[in-house]
């Protein structure tokens, strides 16, 4: 009997400590909204990029296919590819758990960044 409950625990420890790790590219999660100021005559959208896992993220590459602005973003921040196919976010460096990265940039309407890989990194 002591056998089977020290089994029992021994597994909901396991499933415990592991299941906290279990992140994929959908733990990141990103809000835009408008700011109320004008660029250049076009409004100025604000973009918070947060990782939702209790594991780091790093290496983020959004989607950025069509993105366009008037006003510079820091490329430590947000990096387009030669291509503008995608963008690197934070340099590549890590976006830790429950943690974000904000920029603003300006254009007629809102870009819809989307997440397309990273590395997950749990410790």
């Amino acid at each position: 009997m002591i056998m089977k409950f020290l089994c029992v625990v021994l597994v909901f420890i396991t499933l415990a400590v592991g299941g906290n790790c279990q992140c994929a590219i959908q733990d990141i999660q990103i809000a835009r909204s408008r700011t109320g100021e004008l660029v250049e005559n076009k409004p100025e959208w604000s973009v918070t990029i947060k990782n939702e896992c209790s594991c780091t993220q790093l290496d983020l590459h959004l989607d950025c296919n069509g993105y366009q602005t008037v006003k510079l973003v820091d490329p430590s921040i947000l990096s387009i590819s030669n291509d503008g196919q995608y963008c690197l976010v934070n340099n590549g460096q890590p976006i830790y758990a429950f943690g974000s990265i904000s920029f603003t940039y300006a254009w007629d309407t809102s870009f819809p960044f989307r997440p397309i890989s990273s590395q997950i990194a749990c410790s």
